[in-house]
């Protein structure tokens, strides 16, 4: 452990990071004038911050092992671009105390505290120890080294249920449990020890008393070389799934003046305990009773950074590179200002009614709305990139500032409306809903439970597509298949025959009929197999034309209001972004039988997709409407159902197999023909 850091001018920045971090950090280093160097890893190898980098350095394979958390790579990297400082973002080794401690062996600047700060905050149980030795108020709990299942279990009586358990080396939500009655705490244990030792390496955990209902609120600290320390106000980070922060704001509607000033003595006298340098955050939990305590201290620059700037004014990446360089604070607590309010939201790619299950797949439209003041968009990916399944699955952070709370949010909500995302599901639709759930606008009542109480069960519901949208897939799909010469789309001079078509949107399917009429068309959308909507939907629709020269964007009047959706088109469906959501809709074509089968009895794939279960087996006997298989595409699934009684005589699909469109997957043999047949 070393006992200074070292400090002093530098010219070239690595950032041992990637995506929205490494841009980020990239952008103010070059308003500096500082030369960035990136690194990447093969998945990385086309991504935005490689691009826009002075250098960039390739450091290993997609695997974060290999690359991003191989500190002997990054410091190959740093040697060979020539740098003489090293950013390490936020995540990846930006808390590892022995890639601080290797960049400066390396003769580098470490953009970050001292190694030894690190690795006192790092570990919760020291951490604990140290702050109560600061006279920082810590949740009651137990943190000793006796970590067998007996010592848990008196420790809990003692604290009194329920508790929180918790893995001392890591954060993030990983290896955390809630425990109600003792009945429930050795598997908890357990669980949460493997859980800790996969994310961090450690299986050490520590208990806590469960604060229910609190609020959890944070403070931006910022001390150079020199022993000055400020801090920078609170953010409020309640709004939280799986114990990890989804919605951060400053200043927090629950902190008044006095407690700010109450709060932000604490968290310097915890800088000022362990020598910090740099910027930092603080960790508190809020009780009900007006009551704080510290929780941990994050060692680096958080991800909701953004909101403490948007109401300081203050670049706090400027700041880090600031006093890595040796320079002292030219801010006096006194004479901070905050300026109105700022919100932020993490739009990631994940399956929120299946519990938050991270996605990957490919942006096939990505059109984050317009920056200016008010709105600030952080993001690392261009339309056409990947979500990767190595790594996080965050595509942006969305940042709105306004004079007040209210203004803030409603510009978010809006920015949220106008943010297209295709190709991938997303939590955008949750965060709108977040954003307009009245305890949330209230501010009050918002806590760290707020989601499973304001939307519980709720969030396991899939939706489907109101009948405008699924007319506007269903029209999109039709300008598809045209070869319109230009951007205007006319209906066909005789009218043409109807264009019909099955639409299916999770388990809802739609029959669809597109129907010229010479001034435009008439399009009516039937639920299909439903005895609930009372269909069918008619609308009148004029005055077609594609908005973009990709054909990505389709304009048009829909009973007399005039509005436009994005879409990307494939061989499967097509996504479609409409009033503020995506939707994803299979096509199957209608003028087939349903399940796509030919008069010899041959059941074909109605489009391209994979194969995710196959219910029969050769000679097996069926019969009309027995489910034969289901495929999957565009996130949906469809099921292909026997047209006809009788012996499967031939069986060409596999579970887990690919089947492209009108190939034959099997085929029905009724009994009529075996009769002819003999």
């Amino acid at each position: 452990m070393t006992d200074r850091k070292l400090v002093r001018p530098f010219h070239t920045l690595l950032i041992a990071n990637r995506g929205e971090i490494a841009r980020r950090i990239a952008r103010s280093a070059r308003r500096l004038g500082y030369r960035s160097v990136a690194v990447y890893s093969d998945a990385d190898a086309d991504g935005l911050h490689v691009r826009e980098a002075d250098l960039a350095v390739r450091i290993g394979g997609p695997a974060a092992g290999d690359s991003y958390l191989n500190i002997a790579a990054i410091l190959e990297a740093a040697r060979s671009a020539g740098a003489d400082a090293v950013h390490p973002g936020y995540g990846f080794l930006a808390e590892n105390a022995e890639f601080a401690a290797a960049v400066e062996q390396a003769g580098l600047v470490f953009v970050g505290p001292p190694e030894a700060a690190i690795r006192m905050m790092g570990n919760k149980a020291r951490a604990k120890v140290a702050m109560a030795e600061a006279d920082v108020p810590c949740i009651p709990g137990y943190q000793d080294g006796d970590q067998s299942a007996e010592a848990y279990a008196q420790a809990a009586g003692r604290i009194g249920y329920p508790v929180m358990i918790k893995a001392a080396a890591g954060g993030g939500g990983r290896g955390m449990r809630q425990v109600r009655n003792p009945e429930e705490l050795p598997p908890a244990l357990a669980s949460a020890a493997s859980e800790a030792a996969a994310a961090f390496g450690s299986n050490e955990l520590i208990l806590e008393k469960a604060i229910e209902r609190a609020r959890h609120i944070e403070i931006q600290v910022l001390a150079d070389s020199h022993g000055n320390v400020i801090h920078l106000g609170e953010r409020d980070c309640s709004i939280q799934r799986r114990h990890q922060k989804i919605i951060e704001e400053a200043p927090s509607p629950a902190v008044d003046d006095t407690l700010r000033a109450r709060m932000g003595q604490a968290a310097l006298r915890s800088a000022r305990a362990i020598g910090y340098q740099g910027v930092g955050t603080m960790e508190f939990l809020l009780a009900p009773d007006g009551n704080f305590y510290f929780m941990e201290m994050n060692t680096r620059l958080q991800v909701e950074h953004a909101v403490t700037e948007a109401i300081t004014g203050l670049d706090l990446v400027e700041w880090q590179l600031r006093v890595a360089a040796g320079e002292p604070l030219d801010l006096e607590q006194d004479a901070l200002q905050f300026r109105g309010h700022a919100i932020e939201v993490r739009l990631t790619a994940e399956d929120v009614p299946a519990g938050f299950l991270p996605q990957t797949g490919t942006l096939r439209r990505w059109r984050p709305p317009q920056e200016t003041r008010a709105l600030r968009i952080d993001h690392g990916l261009a339309e056409g990139g990947a979500i990767s399944p190595y790594y996080d699955s965050m595509i942006a952070k969305l940042i709105a500032h306004g004079r007040t709370r209210e203004e803030a949010r409603r510009k978010l909500r809006q920015a949220l409306e106008q943010c297209v995302v295709l190709g991938v599901p997303t939590n955008q639709w949750f965060l709108a809903a977040c954003l307009e759930d009245p305890v949330f606008a209230a501010g009050s009542g918002v806590h760290t439970g707020f989601v499973e109480e304001r939307f519980g069960a709720s969030l396991k519901a899939r939706p489907a597509a109101p009948p405008l949208t699924v007319a506007w897939a269903a029209f999109a799909a039709y300008a598809c298949a045209m070869d319109a010469p230009g951007p205007d789309i006319a209906p066909p001079r005789p009218a043409a025959r109807p264009w019909r078509a099955n639409l299916m949107q999770e388990n809802t399917s739609w029959d669809i009929c597109v129907t010229p009429d010479g001034q435009g068309w008439r399009i009516e959308a039937n639920l299909s197999e439903s005895t609930i909507d009372t269909g069918p939907h008619r609308f009148e629709l004029r005055n077609a034309r594609w908005q973009s020269p990709d054909r990505s964007v389709l304009e048009a009047e829909f009973d007399g209001a005039r509005e436009s959706v994005c879409l990307a088109a494939g061989e499967a469906g097509l996504s479609l972004f409409h009033r503020g959501r995506a939707w994803e809709f299979l096509q199957v074509p209608a003028h087939k039988p349903r399940n796509a089968a030919m008069a010899d009895g041959t059941v074909t794939a109605p489009f391209t997709g994979r194969i995710l279960l196959v219910a029969v087996q050769a000679d097996d006997q069926v019969g009309a409407g027995d489910p034969l298989l289901t495929m999957e595409a565009m996130k949906m699934e469809h099921t292909l159902y026997a047209p006809v009684a009788g012996r499967i005589v031939e069986l060409a699909a596999q579970a887990g197999g690919q089947a492209s469109k009108d190939r034959p997957l099997l085929r029905i043999e009724p009994p009529a023909s075996r009769e002819a047949a003999s």
